[in-house]
């Protein structure tokens, strides 16, 4: 290599018919000698060490790999997640698959309780988010809990525990309650007198859990409901409904770093980080106003997150403003998502549909009582709802996939992990694994969460688990220090959305073809819903 590099660059500057001199000739070979350095490295970490030298060589490998792009391409032209699901379900393995990302990069997919216990609980905090991922979600989510890492993730979790202990939960249901009435009411007038009218489910339910996480979650209600057209709501619109570019700019990531790749003059940087700013503005109106509140009372009134983390003392003002941020985006994004993919669930199962709203009539009041109220008990005491909404963030989770990327050399299942190598988690695949669900795990069966016969305990054990033998089965909500901080808060407020929603309207997709999940076009983000929307048929039951 050097001596080519040494004839190269005398024919270098014999050809530019330069004075011969050391220096010209000396820049020549270390220009080409650096290319040639480049070269040799590319074919040996692409061609040569995936396939001869690495010591996860011996893994299932995913099949059909592009010489040049790897898996990469399949991941990205496919439904979010969807090549994972494929792996899991279709290959052999004892916890761990070996796939590629663009030009040959390992990488490696997690399917067993013992090797995601290791990832997500024993070992976690030697799995940390890549770079590029804490910086893609932090333009949206702020960087708060869901993105801090090691120590500081630590001290910002102990910090906000407090305002998601279920003792607070508890106490905002009739929050819960109150915003699934006020959306209903504003849907039921839309049906006008005719009672029926065609909606698209997941607009509905983005505003809602905007609302429900403003008022429950931050002390400030937004009117979504009432009014789509504010900016918070708009920002977010935008936010979530993802266009073709972003996978241009995954693509991207592999080439260029992440701190340049935003920097770059594109339409689509500019606008995120315009949004980015009208969420950090209307954050730093709430703490504003919170801390103005809690002056004048010279102590804390509320138990929503803002209040808990003003009082800790932790938190600097732009600290918190990135928990808003976190808890806005996240908090309203999943709920809504989740809440759409019912509905779907339902109007593929009508008879599912109408058995739910005979348990929500029998036991809970009508949505047209404005002085009733709800507690956590009526719900906790409605099994079918329950078992519906557990299987439907089993069966479509929210959040398809997370990232991790080892920091330091290590093992899982005693095999060597190298500091840099990226895991894939995906509850997307995992949740619907035979192995762990039984051979009807990809079927959509609410059944599976509830008792056979109400009395033994070991009935009532599978009953809650859903059947799984392990709790590593469901992830929607993930497992260990890095779990789903606001997973009470989450699950409290679906029932109650799910249920104020069935109990009034009757629903049926407009779209028949969507009746076959394989033919919905799904969009990938944070979340991943219908690329083109849920439009249903709603109609008004009567007598609720």
């Amino acid at each position: 290599m050097l001596a080519t590099a040494l004839v190269g660059g005398a024919g270098w500057t014999y050809l530019q018919q330069e004075a011969w001199s050391r220096g010209t000739f000396v820049q020549a070979a270390a220009v080409l000698l650096l290319a040639q350095v480049f070269v040799v490295y590319g074919i040996w970490s692409q061609f040569v060490y995936p396939f001869w030298f690495s010591p996860l060589r011996h893994l299932p490998t995913a099949p059909n790999s592009h010489w040049l792009f790897g898996h990469g391409k399949k991941i990205l032209a496919e439904k979010p997640a969807a090549p994972f699901r494929e792996w899991a379900l279709s290959m052999p393995n004892n916890g761990i698959i070996r796939y590629y990302w663009f030009f040959h990069h390992e990488r490696l997919l997690i399917t067993s309780p013992k090797a995601l216990a290791e990832v997500l609980v024993t070992n976690n905090y030697a799995f940390q988010k890549p770079e590029n991922v804490r910086t893609f979600l932090g333009r949206i989510l702020g960087y708060g809990v869901l993105v801090a890492e090691g120590d500081e993730h630590k001290r910002q979790r102990r910090n906000l525990m407090p305002a998601f202990a279920f003792r607070h939960i508890k106490d905002l249901y009739p929050v819960f309650w109150d915003k699934s009435r006020e959306v209903v009411q504003a849907m039921t007038a839309e049906c006008g007198e005719r009672g029926e009218a065609e909606f698209e489910a997941g607009e509905w339910a983005s505003r809602v859990t905007l609302d429900i996480i403003g008022v429950a979650g931050l002390g400030r209600d937004f009117h979504a409901i009432q009014d789509d057209n504010s900016d918070i709501v708009q920002t977010y619109k935008f936010l979530f409904k993802p266009k073709p570019p972003a996978k241009i700019m995954v693509f991207l990531g592999t080439l260029v770093p992440t701190w340049m790749l935003y920097r770059l003059p594109l339409k689509r940087n500019k606008v995120i980080d315009e949004a980015a700013q009208t969420i950090k503005s209307v954050c730093r109106d709430l703490i504003r106003a919170k801390k103005e509140k809690m002056m004048a009372n010279k102590e804390r009134t509320d138990v929503d997150i803002l209040s808990v983390a003003i009082e800790s003392g932790q938190f600097t003002d732009e600290n918190l403003v990135d928990q808003l941020m976190t808890f806005l985006a996240a908090g309203h994004e999943t709920t809504s998502t989740a809440l759409t993919w019912a509905i779907y669930a339902l109007c593929r199962s009508p008879e599912m549909q109408t058995r739910l709203r005979n348990e929500i009539r029998e036991k809970l009041p009508s949505t047209d009582d404005a002085g009733a109220k709800i507690t956590s008990l009526d719900i906790d005491h409605m099994p079918y709802l329950n078992a519906v909404c557990n299987e439907v963030l089993r069966f479509f989770s929210p959040v398809p996939l997370t990232i991790r990327e080892a920091t330091h050399d290590t093992t899982i299942q005693g095999i060597p992990v190298r500091k840099g190598t990226r895991l894939t988690v995906s509850p997307f695949a995992v949740n619907v694994d035979p192995k762990l669900w039984g051979s009807d795990a990809s079927e959509f069966n609410p059944d599976r969460w509830l008792s056979t016969d109400g009395l033994s305990d070991e009935s009532n054990k599978r009953a809650a688990s859903g059947g799984a033998e392990s709790n590593y089965a469901f992830l929607s909500f993930l497992h260990g220090p890095r779990s789903c901080i606001g997973m009470s808060f989450a699950k409290g407020e679906f029932a109650c959305l799910l249920a104020a929603w069935i109990g009034r309207f009757e629903f049926e997709l407009v779209n028949k073809e969507e009746m076959d999940l394989d033919k919905i076009d799904m969009r990938g983000g944070v979340t991943v819903k219908p690329a083109n929307g849920l439009y249903v048929k709603t109609r008004v039951v009567p007598g609720y």
